[in-house]
């Protein structure tokens, strides 16, 4: 199966917002056939009382406006809210063999899934069953095998009372092999900025971008991956905010966005230009540059002074002359070489910056996703800390989280981690004795996939062998596991890579009721701000079979473990305020009071000891640190390499494909193709619209064939193509040096021509 529409590529010219999001979001919602309860359920989400969106994490504002929803947390909710359905009769019509052809884009427009299934390999379809027979069967195999080689991954959509069970369930279990969506994403800062401030997490909170009067945005797109987020940008532009745009690529979310909640600007206004100036920074010089508009501030103060904060300085930092030393000894020549920017670029924003009273860096996955990117986060940090730009209002360090609660996941338990957990309380509460040995992170896990150690994964949504690297030899090995279980809404790629037992069990959208013991259930989820907000459904079910998260983990969990009177899954699924008690009991700092203030407007604060001042590092102090390289990809001027940046399109959240349309990029129609900058093109002799392959940069066998070229506005040496299409050109052993997390924004790759007719290719 295939779209229908034809491949285009045409320079999109309209702002962000505006009328362009209002016909992405109508596209999208006939394409799902969403029912009729879609239109109340958006009127009413990410407010008290409503619907947290299943989108992004961005705040929610206690004053919200009369649509607190954007395009893509509209498209996440008409697609959770489609009247198609994935049933039985639709395995009957297709095998797994046939299905594994078929595209994300394809698989996903089947609709919701609607009854427990279970794979039959003689027949080489999933065949419906019932919900014991798979708790039963499921429960029976986990008991088989090593706890140690089973892994329970979170795909970050699910709420605080299904995620504190699942975190539960596998420490009572035996083991701690819980990797969740962050270790593909945001794991960088929770390692790297703990390292330098001591907080997981960022230390800014919605308010803190009403009083900002520079904002420094770095390696995020806004306007695909978090669109109100725009709103407050708006507000920043419009009162005189310096906003620095720091991106490969200049992505319209940073350049103008036109609010659709303004009748003006829908209609004859203008838009609001965002970025006062533009960086296009080379992919990994982030460490670069940030370290060039450094270097100018510090030579500002020798020249004029009065542009540090030697109070703070003094009484909150550590490092700072080692640093200052490395930094003065680092040339100008070499920054710009890395940075790809010129020195009167990085000199103009530094200058902007030590005329700034309070300071925001917002970050995202362009600045962390490199083999160093924790020291692009130190160098951020290096930055904010000159002139106190962390621990007081309209400052800080802001990194925008992608799924909804994938923070949240992490506060309540869900960490590989065991020194993250109050182990000596689980113990007391529980009965239970949680191990103390560290286990699987996403890299580790599927490093014991490919090497044959993992026995078995239960995956709490997501679609994990679609999103990980070495896609194409994890889709070889996924199917060795003796056991897969997928907890979903909708079919997958990886579903279709069934283990020697496979299962797959429907659950229910936040946006429908929940009903246990006749009372409509709430869920709890935690946003990029580290508020917690209460959230309610109100949709009817899909179809009768579905359970929810807690529910399905609960009964998992039952089947599995030996009776314990202290693990009373049944009461608690019952109940989900019972669950709350007990987050609230294992988490007293963060969660006192949870059942009542969990629903007040805005959501309540949880607190980040960094906002305070109070450094919990190990020198007691923020801490200045130098990078181990300037190059945060590690692969230096490598002449014959392109870094290759992989990317989501406007019609897309993670691997779910809501259509064929990159609309703020100009690109309809194609998914398989690469941005590459015109000069590139013209030295290499390719032709627009020619078909390539790329290559892995090491000599394996790792490349991805027939991908359209494309000129586009890039730094030379950099291309760009889609995520999850390229995964296979990602190196599992290039990660982050400190989280693992998979260096997806630098891959090394070579360009390949098409076959010659001998057979032969060669390399351009």
């Amino acid at each position: 199966m295939s779209h229908d529409d034809l491949p285009r590529i045409a320079e999109y010219d309209g702002p962000v917002g505006g009328w362009g999001s209002a016909k992405g979001m109508a596209a999208v919602g006939h394409v799902a056939k969403a029912g009729p309860g879609a239109l109340e359920t958006l009127a009413h989400q990410n407010k008290a009382g409503g619907t947290m969106c299943s989108s992004c994490a961005w705040g929610k504002p206690a004053q919200p406006h009369a649509a607190e929803f954007c395009e893509n947390g509209a498209k996440a909710t008409l697609w959770d809210l489609t009247t198609a359905r994935c049933g039985p009769d639709f395995f009957a019509r297709h095998t797994v063999s046939e299905l594994v052809t078929w595209s994300e884009y394809d698989l996903e427009r089947q609709g919701r899934l609607t009854h427990p299934m279970r794979y039959d390999a003689d027949q080489d379809r999933y065949v419906e069953t019932t919900w014991q027979e798979a708790c039963e069967a499921i429960g029976a195999e986990l008991r088989r095998l090593d706890p140690k080689k089973v892994t329970f991954y979170a795909s970050g959509k699910a709420g605080l009372e299904a995620s504190y069970l699942y975190a539960l369930f596998a420490r009572s279990y035996g083991h701690t092999n819980l990797p969740d969506s962050s270790n593909m994403c945001h794991e960088t800062t929770s390692v790297g900025l703990k390292q330098v401030i001591g907080s997981p997490v960022g230390t800014c909170v919605l308010e803190d971008f009403e009083h900002c009067d520079m904002i420094l945005h770095v390696g995020q797109n806004p306007g695909t991956n978090s669109p109100r987020m725009l709103h407050p940008l708006q507000q920043a532009a419009k009162r005189g905010c310096h906003i620095v745009a720091m991106n490969p690529l200049r992505e319209k979310g940073l350049l103008e966005f036109a609010n659709p909640q303004s009748p003006l600007q829908m209609t004859v206004g203008a838009p609001t230009e965002i970025a006062d100036s533009y960086l296009q920074v080379r992919t990994g010089g982030d460490i670069a540059a940030l370290t060039g508009i450094a270097k100018h501030v510090l030579e500002l103060e020798e020249t004029e002074g009065g542009v540090l904060d030697h109070d703070f300085l003094t009484r909150h930092c550590h490092g700072l002359q080692d640093w200052m030393d490395w930094v003065a000894a680092t040339d100008w020549t070499r920054l710009e070489r890395v940075s790809g920017l010129t020195r009167q670029q990085m000199q103009h924003t530094a200058v902007c910056y030590a005329r700034s009273k309070a300071v925001i860096g917002v970050y995202g996955m362009g600045l962390t996703q490199h083999v160093h990117g924790s020291d692009a986060i130190g160098a951020l940090v290096n930055l904010l800390l000159l002139r106190g730009n962390i621990g007081r209002k309209g400052a800080g360090c802001s990194p925008v989280r992608g799924h909804s609660n994938v923070q949240g996941q992490r506060t309540v338990g869900i960490t590989e981690k065991p020194e993250l957990v109050p182990n000596d309380t689980l113990r007391d509460l529980f009965g239970i004795e949680p191990p103390s040995e560290e286990g699987w992170n996403t890299t580790a896990f599927v490093r014991a996939l490919l090497e044959g150690r993992a026995q078995g994964f239960v995956g709490l949504g997501g679609n994990l062998a679609r999103a990980v690297p070495d896609q194409d030899r994890v889709a070889q090995a996924w199917g060795r596991m003796p056991l897969t279980v997928h907890i979903a809404t909708r079919l997958n790629r990886t579903h279709l890579m069934p283990g020697q037992s496979s299962w797959i069990l429907p659950c229910l959208v936040r946006a429908e009721e929940d009903m246990q013991d006749g009372v409509n259930q709430q869920v709890t989820i935690e946003d990029s701000f580290s508020h917690i907000h209460a959230s309610t459904g109100k949709r009817s079910p899909a179809a009768e079979h579905l359970k929810s998260e807690v529910a399905i983990v609960a009964a998992l969990a039952e089947a599995t473990l030996d009776a314990n009177p202290k693990l009373a899954w049944a009461d608690w699924t019952a109940d989900y305020a019972r669950i709350r008690s007990l987050i609230e009991a294992t988490y007293p700092d963060d969660f006192h009071d949870f059942e009542t203030r969990m629903t007040q407007p805005g959501g309540f604060y949880r607190g980040n000891p960094a906002r305070e001042r109070d450094w919990q590092t190990d020198t007691g102090r923020a801490n200045f640190t130098v990078p181990r390289d300037l190059d945060a990809t590690g692969l230096g001027d490598g002449a014959d390499l392109f870094r290759l940046m992989t990317l989501r399109s406007n019609d897309q959240f993670n691997t779910t494909i809501y259509g064929m349309s990159d609309r703020l990029r100009g690109i309809e129609g194609d998914r398989m193709l690469v941005m590459m900058s015109p000069e590139d093109m013209r030295e290499l002799g390719i032709q627009a619209e020619e078909r390539i392959t790329l290559r892995g940069a090491d000599g394996d066998a790792r490349q991805v064939a027939g991908l359209r070229v494309i000129p586009y506005d890039l730094p030379r040496g950099c291309i760009a193509g889609y995520f999850p299409e390229l995964n296979p050109l990602s190196p599992l052993d290039r990660h982050d040096m400190v989280s693992d997390t998979p260096a997806s924004k630098g891959i090394p790759v070579r360009i390949v021509a098409d076959q010659s007719p001998s057979g032969i290719a060669s390399d351009r």
